[in-house]
Parts: structure tokens; C-alpha cells; sequence
């Protein structure tokens, strides 16, 4: 059961998150997911490149990938959408992404308390043998009844 009063389908929840506020500016895509990971697509735009001289995507942006995927690889380790906070998010660029390239980032929930979720993943624009970025983070769970202004 999830936070809807349904079963728990992330391929539904993305056409729902990944349309509204910074995912869908960003234009952020799901391609798939397992168990307890989820893979997300940033499409590469003229407008989140860095630096006019170099058309790679810039961090920002693959930060956000990564941060989102994250989420929802939670969300289908738990079976339900609840909302989750970032605690802790390490990204580790190993190189830039290939001119005019979308980048996808794959992301794993490998461990869940009561409160926190550890996740770790990568980011490649094709091979994911040769990552752009390595990440690891740490989310906090939160109860929406807590949440409610008094």
C-alpha cells in the first residue's frame, strides 16, 4: 500500500513527480527499475550546459538526477511513496559527460532503518562501464502526520 490508498507502482508515480516542479523543468525521464534501485534520464538541453565552449551538462543538474533517482529508489526499496529529506549526498565527477549526451543515473537503496535510507549510484551517458559520476547519500524518512502545521 502507499500514501494514495493504492498499490505502489513507481512507473505511475514518475509520470506524476517527474512532471512537476525542478524534475520536470529539468525534463527528467524514467527509464526503469528493480527491487530496490531506479534509473532516471536527464535529456541533454542548450540550457543546462555549464559553459558555452564545452556542450557537456553541468553538475547542477546531474546533482538533481542523481538526488531524484535516489528518492525513488526508496520509495520502491519501501514499497510506498512517503516523503524522504537528503541528509548526506557525496558526488564524485570522474569526468565530464560527452558533448550534446543525456545523462542516466542509476541508483540503489542498499540498507533501511526505521528513519534513514543509505543509497549509493552512478551517472553515465552511454556506457555505464565508464561513469561520469559516482554518488553515495544518506536520506532521512518523514512521516507526513508530523508534517502538518500546527
Amino acid at each position: 500500500m502507499n500514501s494514495f490508498g493504492g498499490q505502489f507502482d513507481a512507473t505511475q508515480l514518475s509520470r506524476w513527480i517527474l512532471t512537476r516542479a525542478h524534475p520536470g523543468w529539468l525534463g527528467l525521464a524514467y527509464r526503469d527499475h528493480g527491487p530496490d534501485w531506479c534509473e532516471l534520464e536527464l535529456p541533454w538541453r542548450p540550457d543546462l550546459i555549464g559553459d558555452e565552449a564545452q556542450p557537456v551538462l553541468a553538475s547542477g543538474p546531474i546533482i538533481s538526477l542523481l538526488d531524484m533517482a535516489a528518492g525513488m529508489a526508496i520509495w520502491v526499496a519501501n514499497g510506498e511513496f512517503k516523503p524522504v529529506a537528503t541528509l548526506d549526498l557525496r558526488v564524485d565527477y570522474l569526468r565530464p559527460s560527452r558533448a550534446h549526451s543525456s545523462v542516466i543515473g542509476r541508483v540503489t537503496c542498499y540498507r533501511r532503518t526505521r528513519s534513514a535510507a543509505f543509497v549509493r549510484g552512478s551517472a553515465h551517458d552511454g556506457d555505464p562501464s565508464d561513469p561520469v559520476a559516482e554518488m553515495t547519500g544518506v536520506f532521512m524518512t518523514l512521516d507526513p502526520a508530523r508534517m502538518v502545521a500546527a
